[in-house]
């Protein structure tokens, strides 16, 4: 049973978008609204909530995050139709106020406050089941999307290194709480697997989410999704659909769907078409496809086995490189039992003894564990 409120032929508009200056921003978000209805589907006092890519502290111009001007252009929209706007994210690591506020400042999220938008910093978090899902039956989400009547995924384009690319289905996976991505991780290490369990994610959450776009005016290439270069691509794109958008985008940037683990699951349960129909708004003459806006030596990685958070290519908590470590051990001179290490354990092997770590072996996540990350073969 699916839980889509789109139809996989939802087609994807796009429109060139060269700088992030407010009336540029501001025109392009008109443009590549209008052939889909633009926002006809919000209502005065609606709640909207805004899914924006933070995936670290970054500033805005090292293309990590979704930019702030777009951001801003689209609260102030929203707002003119009467709609309260929640901005949030989960990004990787300790989910607290003070790490979201400084993931906030350091992606120049103030300037959306001061056009209407709220920050979300309501950090609970929400079990849920999916029976229907391909392999996530179960999950915790972030609460803050069940304040919002409808969602919208505003996300950015980036290289990837375990699923090719980052883009509109990817970017859901931050609704996962952060200190809990490792487990996900740990718990679909097949890399076809895990892109099937970002699926289930979009597909739990269609219900709620009306419409994707893409930050694609600079985007990020090499090792992404934090640790690439900035890359000039030049548009923005919009559809109903994330997997019809996240298929143009992977054109965008040179990448077969084979390459792109996220459009080999959504195919394989029906939700790509066999084309996917694409409308260019204010395009010069003669660029009317992809291929057309393509960046033609856009820089990929290799796809790896498996996927470790890093920020400006450090590991957001060494405790984490320790505990992914063959053999982690607790240096007892040093602990200061604050239960950083129990939190984000992926196994829950850690636990807390007299204000010091315990670590379970037999749950712990060893080399082989680490190595078992390859993909399977069929």
């Amino acid at each position: 049973m699916s839980r889509i409120n789109f139809s996989p032929d939802s087609p994807v508009v796009m429109t060139p978008c060269e700088t992030y200056d407010d009336a540029t921003v501001k025109a392009a978000l008109e443009a590549v609204l209008s052939p889909i209805g633009g926002l006809d589907w919000v209502s005065e006092g609606m709640t909207v909530g805004i899914k924006a890519n933070l995936v670290s502290a970054m500033k805005p111009e090292e293309c990590a995050t979704t930019h702030p001007s777009l951001l801003c252009a689209l609260t102030q929209m929203l707002r003119e139709r009467g709609a309260r706007v929640i901005i949030g994210d989960s990004p990787g690591g300790v989910y607290t106020t003070a790490f979201v506020n400084h993931v906030y400042h350091a992606a120049g999220l103030s300037a959306c406050e001061a056009v209407g938008a709220e920050l979300n910093r309501d950090l609970g978090a929400v079990d849920t089941r999916f029976p229907e899902a391909y392999v996530l039956k179960s999950f915790t989400y972030t609460a803050w999307l069940d304040a919002c009547d409808a969602v919208i995924d505003f996300c950015k384009l980036k290289s990837h290194g375990m699923m090719g690319m980052s883009a509109a289905a990817k970017n859901l996976f931050g609704v996962i709480p952060g200190t809990m991505k490792p487990e996900y991780h740990f718990r679909f290490p097949d890399m076809r697997d895990f892109a099937r369990m970002l699926v289930d994610i979009n597909d739990y959450f269609a219900d709620k989410v009306r419409l994707t776009l893409v930050d694609a005016v600079e985007g990020m290439e090499g090792n992404g999704p934090t640790k690439g270069s900035p890359r000039h691509i030049g548009v923005l794109l919009a559809s109903a659909s994330p997997h019809t958008a996240d298929a143009i985008c992977a054109r965008l940037i040179g990448l077969s769907e084979d390459a792109v683990p996220t459009l080999q699951a959504a195919r394989e349960r029906g939700l790509l078409p066999d084309e996917v129909t694409l409308i260019t708004v204010g395009a010069p003459d003669g660029k009317q496809t992809a291929e057309d806006f393509a960046v033609a030596d856009f820089e990929h990685m290799a796809v790896r086995r498996g996927h470790l958070f890093t920020s400006k290519g450090k590991l957001v908590s060494k405790v984490l490189e320790k505990l992914l470590d063959s053999r982690p051990k607790l240096k007892e001179s040093e602990c200061v039992g604050c239960a950083k290490c129990a939190n984000i354990c992926p196994a829950k092997a850690i636990t807390m003894k007299d204000k010091k770590a315990v670590i379970d072996r037999d749950k712990c996540i060893t080399a082989s564990a680490v190595r078992s990350s390859a993909p399977r073969e069929p």
